[in-house]
């Protein structure tokens, strides 16, 4: 049965592509210890997409947030770089560089980004959400 609770982690990662793993493992980690197990596979595969995109694209630190509310479970990455990810129309003419996201969109219920600004720092927020049911 899924947490009733809402709750929320905070992972911030260097700017290292090894953090695209260990956001993994900790996201797998999170997931089982709160009974969420069958969203496991796809949250850690949408987790990999945003935290790569987040390490690869950007000089600076990054951070992984995921939290649980009202039987959604929204994954996030946090990243230095206010530039906005491409947009659905624009996936398709990225080729390469565009995959990550478009697979984040075929897989995910919803998506989407807003600016932020953290620690006097500008930068984006890239999220997606997946339903219990």
């Amino acid at each position: 049965m899924p947490p009733a609770d809402p709750w929320e982690y905070a992972l911030y990662i260097p700017n290292d592509l090894r953090a695209v793993t260990v956001a993994r493992r900790t996201l797998r980690l999170i997931l089982t210890m709160h009974g969420l197990i069958r969203l496991t596979d796809t949250a850690e595969l949408l987790a990999a997409e945003l935290v790569s995109n987040a390490v690869r694209h950007t000089k600076g630190p990054a951070a992984l947030r995921v939290r649980w509310s009202a039987g959604v479970l929204r994954i996030g990455a946090w990243d230095a770089d206010p530039e906005p990810p491409p947009q659905p129309g624009e996936l398709e003419v990225l080729g390469e560089e565009g995959r990550g996201l478009a697979l984040v969109a075929a897989c995910a219920d919803l998506w989407g980004w807003q600016p932020l600004a953290r620690h006097g720092n500008r930068g984006k927020y890239v999220w997606c959400e997946l339903a219990a049911a």
